[in-house]
């Protein structure tokens, strides 16, 4: 008998599994990261000085505990059961910082809570439609807030939603496409502008090493 389709919630769960036996440890919470070189390129002083934040696609929610340690209120909304249980066991005992089981685009249009940034590393915006994401996110930035995220150097020749397949459930032969949304620094920077943002800086950080895979950083603001 085939398999059910692996569900995106089943995906989710299954990245960045545990390895070992045991508890795995928590991340070091004191860089704050944009891309996947520790210790490399901006920190969290692109988001400014919020007094509230939210992380859309937290995972291990090593950021959100970094801002959290500096006083800020942090939410972080993840798509998987598994990681936000993962996280609140490693900062359980954070003032300040809680994360949420739900997609992202439902909490946002949930919530009544206005933010001062909201932001994601390599996380949700990655694989959110912005025409259903951007929105969202627009109208819960108070004035001035900030909108960052950051993701993979887009691949020379890709453009939108590019799939990403994979079988995660080993000895199962079940298989979940997911979309990553890739997009030129200016067009990202273009469809900011249309959804209301302004002062959009969008660019690519070069990798430490030569030849290596840069990272795309976005920022905006919501308008004053």
């Amino acid at each position: 008998m085939p398999h059910a389709p692996m569900t995106p919630a089943e995906y989710w769960d299954k990245y960045k599994p545990h390895k070992g036996e045991g508890l795995q440890p928590a991340p070091s919470p004191e860089r704050f990261d944009w891309t996947q070189y520790p210790g490399h390129g901006p920190g969290a002083e692109v988001l400014g000085t919020p007094r509230r934040a939210l992380e859309l696609g937290p995972a291990e929610g090593k950021e959100a505990a970094h801002l959290a340690h500096q006083g800020v209120e942090v939410t972080g909304v993840d798509f998987s059961p598994v990681q936000v249980e993962r996280a609140r066991s490693w900062w359980k005992d954070t003032p300040g910082l809680s994360f949420v089981h739900g997609e992202v685009c439902t909490y946002l249009s949930s919530t009544s809570t206005e933010y001062d940034a909201i932001y994601s590393v390599w996380g949700a915006v990655w694989f959110t439609d912005p025409e259903d994401l951007f929105p969202c996110v627009f109208k819960r930035l108070s004035p001035c807030g900030v909108f960052a995220f950051s993701q993979a150097e887009p691949v020379a020749g890709s453009h939108g939603p590019q799939p990403m397949r994979g079988k995660w459930l080993e000895g199962r032969e079940r298989e979940l496409t997911v979309l990553r949304w890739q997009y030129a620094p200016q067009t990202w920077a273009d469809i900011l502008k249309r959804h209301g943002f302004t002062d959009v800086d969008a660019h690519i950080l070069s990798a430490p090493e030569p030849g290596s895979l840069g990272t795309l950083m976005v920022r905006a603001q919501a308008p004053a």
